[in-house]
């Protein structure tokens, strides 16, 4: 079991059930509720249903559309049926979209009560559940409502991520992946090296990936400055996968967050030299691991109306973070729309499939 202590709380990697144990001893709750979707309620919570013994289970649908205000009213009537104050303890155990919908519910019922991440997902293990961001997706832009709230601990088991589908690893590997970009380029080498995909779920490469983003939290836990380089390919990213969340084929974060950072470090070639080699090796990278996805000309519009919303703008200008080059973050920079267009014809010309 490793304990990385951040702030006010501690990130426990290992056994979920050692983890959790202590804790729910030392924990003075009223009374206990866990949050689950199908699947974890399915394949998750076996793994502590001895630890939580008499615990309301509050049940929500899996998957990014449900993480809107009517799940958090559903949740929030559930509290007050299950006569929760502000002794009592969540356990959010899930995805990103458990943990930052049940965060947020939790952060904001009756002006804040504790809770507990068990993320379950690659994705959420490395990233959401990391550093305290919590919200909900609103009018189809993603996280639109939210607040920081840190909880009482994040327990970090990889031993859950063995029964996901590889379309899911992939997903969470693409932040692992840009953790390394980001700061730990020895990191970021290594996974261009990467022969298997289940090979992603070794402890080393998870461990230092949530490392990073300790390391980067610490120095800015509101994202006031340094905290923006996590934003990474999410600025177009967010955009791409708001987009597709309206259709037929919506696309898991990962995958808009591997279109978003090919995209992102085009335009970091043309505004700081982000070298070429690099891009080409980025970009092998994501065609071996992740589907090919062309964006329609037809959405470019209604992508960068999304992207308008994006929090880190200012005065109508589109702020992004990007790389001079690996292990070289900058932030704010102002981005013109062209550009942004730009990089969407590059994204597209370098696909094997017709746009």
């Amino acid at each position: 079991m490793q304990i990385l202590p951040i702030a006010d709380y501690s990130i426990h990697i290992g056994p979920v059930a050692e983890a959790l144990a202590p804790l729910m001893q030392q924990l003075r709750y009223s009374t206990l509720f866990v949050l689950v979707d199908e699947q974890t309620e399915l394949h998750c919570l076996p793994r502590i249903r001895s630890l939580v013994e008499g615990a309301t289970i509050i049940r929500i649908p899996a998957g990014e559309e449900a993480k809107n205000i009517q799940e958090c009213q559903h949740i929030w009537q559930q509290l007050l049926d299950g006569h929760a104050d502000r002794k009592s303890l969540i356990i959010n155990l899930g995805g990103g979209v458990i943990g930052d919908m049940g965060g947020f519910c939790a952060g904001t019922f009756k002006r804040g009560i504790p809770f507990i991440q068990i993320p379950t997902t690659l994705l959420s293990q490395v990233d959401a559940s990391v550093g305290g961001k919590l919200g909900i997706d609103f009018k189809h832009i993603k996280n639109c409502i939210g607040l920081f709230k840190n909880p009482q601990a994040v327990l970090v088991d990889p031993q859950f991520c063995t029964t996901l589908p590889e379309r899911q690893l992939a997903s969470g590997m693409i932040e692992i992946f840009k953790h390394g970009l980001l700061h730990d380029v020895d990191l970021y080498h290594k996974l261009l090296e990467l022969e298997s995909l289940p090979d992603i779920l070794d402890e080393e490469y998870i461990t230092r990936a949530i490392a990073v983003k300790r390391e980067v939290v610490e120095q800015d836990p509101y994202e006031a400055g340094l905290r923006k380089i996590l934003n990474l390919g999410h600025t177009l990213g967010h955009g791409v996968e708001s987009y597709f969340l309206e259709t037929d084929h919506p696309l898991l974060h990962g995958e808009a967050v591997a279109i978003g950072l090919i995209g992102e470090l085009y335009i970091a070639g043309k505004r700081f030299g982000f070298p070429a080699e690099e891009l080409t090796h980025i970009e092998r990278f994501v065609k071996r691991w992740y589907p090919e996805i062309a964006i329609p000309d037809d959405a470019r519009g209604a992508i960068l109306e999304i992207m308008a919303q994006d929090k880190k703008n200012e005065r109508d200008q589109l702020h992004f973070s990007l790389l001079k080059k690996p292990g070289e973050p900058c932030i704010d920079c102002i981005i013109e729309p062209d550009l942004v267009e730009e990089a969407i014809t590059y994204y597209n010309n370098q696909l094997s499939v017709p746009v």
